[in-house]
């Protein structure tokens, strides 16, 4: 998996290097498209129940997933434009949690690590 990310950055990185696109990529800008983009993915499940929400009709899970990807693209631009190490970012994060909320206290939990 962790290849397989690596190779996603390289490719989105790619992509905007051969249509000269960092330019337009400050982090002021690149915030708003990630928002705009959350929100389009939002859309997606709007007026619909919990249940409804996870079986979304096939065309609203193809809207989905582009609204995913397009999220975790503008991530990717966001992270290079700024020198931070989405990988690391993330693996950072993900040990943070841990301490924030141990298995034995949060375990299927859904209260907030100051409440555990």
């Amino acid at each position: 998996m962790k290849g397989d990310l690596d190779r996603a950055i390289e490719r989105i990185l790619e992509f905007r290097g051969e249509r000269d696109w960092e330019q337009f990529h400050d982090p002021k800008n690149l915030a708003e498209a990630i928002s705009i983009e959350a929100g389009e993915l939002l859309e997606q499940f709007l007026w619909l129940s919990s249940e409804e929400s996870k079986c979304l009709p096939v065309e609203k899970l193809e809207k989905a997933k582009e609204e995913i990807a397009d999220v975790l693209i503008f991530l990717v631009y966001m992270s290079d434009t700024m020198g931070i190490n989405l990988v690391e970012e993330v693996e950072r994060k993900i040990e943070a949690n841990r301490k924030k909320y141990p298995v034995n206290r949060s375990k299927g939990s859904k209260k907030k690590y100051t409440d555990l």
